[in-house]
C-alpha cells in the first residue's frame, strides 16, 4: 500500500494528533455522525513512557495503513484522542470514564501497564464499549477479570511464557526467575512455571517495580543456583525503569549461571550485548517478520522518524488495523454489540502477519519468536536472530475466564 508523503511527514502525523485533541476539546464535536470517536488511554509520561508512546506512534501507522492514508471508514472520518494516564490505575479509570461519557468515544485503546489495565476493565462493562487492549500483557486481562467487551491484540504472559518455555524447557535445567513485584512479573512466572516441563524452577525472586539496586535479590538467586548440577539459569521478565541485567555484575560466570529473558524495546536490548548466545523468545523485532505489512511498517518508520519501529509500535499498529477492518465489515457501524460478533473470530494482517480474536477470550492468537542474540557493530543492541517463528497452533494458550 503506497505510503501518503508530506512537505513534512512526521509534522503531518503530529498535526493530525493536535487537529484529533482540538475535537476532543470541542463540545459541539461530539457525536457527529460522520466521526468514529477513538480514545487512546496511555502512559505518555510516567513508568512506562517509552511503551506508550510507542504504541502511539503505531496506533496512529496503523490507521492510516489500513485506510489507505484517509483516515476515513464508510465515509466516517476516525478521530483520536489522547489520555495520558501517567501510569496510574486511579487516573486511568476516570480517564476511560471521561473518554466513554464525556468524549462520546465510541471505542478505546490502551494501556501500557497491566496494573492499570485491570483497573480499567470494569469501567469498559459499565459503559458497554469495547476496550482493546495494547500492550498490557498479564492473562488476568484476558483471564479472571476479563468481560466480554475486552478484546486484545497484544500478546499475554502465557504466549510470552509458553514461547520462552520452547528455549528454556531442557532437561537438567535449573531456573530461578526475577520479576517485578506486580501483576505482570506474577502473571509471568505464573505462567512460564505452568509452560516449563522438563527444567525444574528452584527459585522466584520478586522485587519492586522501582528496583535500582539488584545486590540482595541477585545474591538470593546465585544462592539458589550455585550448587545445583547441570546448566543453571536466571529467566529475568521485568519492564520499564531498572536494569536487572546489572545482576552479571556479580560474577554469575563464577558459578556457571546464565541470564535468559525475552524480547524488549531496543533501548533496554543495549544490555542484551553483554550476553551473545542468549536465548529467548519475542513478541517482535523489526528484521523478524518478512510480510508485506511489517515492510511497509519498517519503511515509513525509517521515512518519519529516522530509526526503525520497535517493539511496541508493531502492537500499536496491529490494533489500529483491528480497528479498522472490524470498522469496514461493520460499514461504520459503532454498534458495541454488532462489533463485538464481527471482531470474535476475526483474523487481520499485521506486522507479524495474521493474528486471530480467538472467541472465547477475544485474546489475538498470533505467532512468537524464538532468538539468539547476535552481537552486531551497527547496532547500539543485542540483535535477536531468528532461530525460528513459534506459531499459534503450536502454543497451548489456556483459557483462563470464566466464560
Amino acid at each position: 500500500m503506497p505510503f501518503h508523503p508530506s512537505s513534512n511527514p512526521r509534522r503531518a502525523v503530529l498535526g493530525a494528533l493536535a487537529v484529533a485533541a482540538t475535537l476532543a476539546a470541542s463540545p459541539s464535536a461530539f457525536a457527529q455522525p460522520k466521526e468514529i470517536r477513538i480514545a487512546h488511554v496511555y502512559s505518555k509520561s510516567g513508568p512506562l513512557e517509552a511503551y506508550g508512546k510507542q504504541t502511539q506512534t503505531g496506533l496512529v501507522m496503523g490507521l492510516d495503513y489500513a485506510t489507505g492514508g484517509t483516515m476515513m471508514v464508510a465515509g466516517k472520518k476516525l478521530v483520536l484522542i489522547e489520555k495520558d494516564d501517567q501510569g496510574k490505575p486511579d487516573l486511568g479509570k476516570s480517564l476511560l470514564a471521561t473518554a466513554y461519557g464525556d468524549d462520546k468515544a465510541d471505542i478505546a485503546v490502551g494501556p501500557s501497564s497491566s496494573g492499570l489495565a485491570l483497573a480499567l476493565l470494569p469501567v469498559a462493562e459499565e459503559y458497554k464499549k469495547i476496550l482493546l487492549v495494547e500492550p498490557a500483557v498479564a492473562d488476568s486481562i484476558t483471564g479472571d477479570k476479563w468481560n466480554k467487551y475486552i478484546f486484545r491484540t497484544g500478546r499475554n504472559s502465557s504466549q510470552d511464557a509458553i514461547s520462552n518455555a520452547v528455549a528454556q524447557d531442557k532437561a537438567g535445567t535449573s531456573i530461578a526467575t526475577l520479576a517485578q513485584d506486580y501483576a505482570f512479573g506474577r502473571d509471568g512466572v505464573k505462567a512460564f512455571k505452568d509452560a516449563i516441563k522438563k527444567a525444574k524452577i528452584v527459585h522466584e525472586e520478586y522485587l519492586p517495580p522501582n528496583t535500582t539496586d539488584f545486590t540482595a535479590g541477585a545474591q538470593r538467586l546465585i544462592d539458589a543456583l550455585k550448587d545445583k548440577p547441570g546448566r543453571k539459569v536466571i529467566w529475568i521478565i521485568w519492564a520499564g525503569a531498572g536494569n536487572p541485567f546489572k545482576i552479571a555484575d556479580l560474577d554469575l560466570k563464577r558459578y556457571g549461571i546464565e541470564i535468559a529473558t525475552g524480547g524488549n524495546i531496543m533501548p533496554a536490548m543495549v544490555a542484551y550485548k553483554q550476553f551473545p548466545g542468549m536465548e529467548g523468545a519475542t513478541y517482535y523485532y523489526f528484521g523478524i517478520p518478512k510480510n508485506p505489512v511489517n515492510e511497509w511498517l519498517v519503511a515509513n518508520h525509517y521515512t518519519r522518524f529516522k530509526s526503525p519501529p520497535d517493539f511496541f509500535t508493531a502492537g500499536g499498529m496491529a490494533a489500529g488495523i483491528a480497528l479498522v477492518e472490524a470498522l469496514k465489515k461493520t460499514n461504520g457501524d459503532t454498534g458495541t454489540d454488532k462489533l463485538i460478533k464481527t471482531m470474535e473470530g476475526m483474523s487481520f494482517e499485521t506486522p507479524k502477519g495474521k493474528m486471530t480474536f480467538r472467541k472465547e477470550d477475544h485474546q489475538a492468537m498470533q505467532s512468537m519468536y524464538h532468538f539468539k542474540i547476535k552481537v552486531d557493530p551497527a547496532f547500539a543492541w543485542g540483535v535477536p536472530e531468528l532461530v525460528r517463528e513459534i506459531k499459534p497452533e503450536e502454543m497451548d494458550v489456556p483459557v483462563r475466564n470464566k466464560r
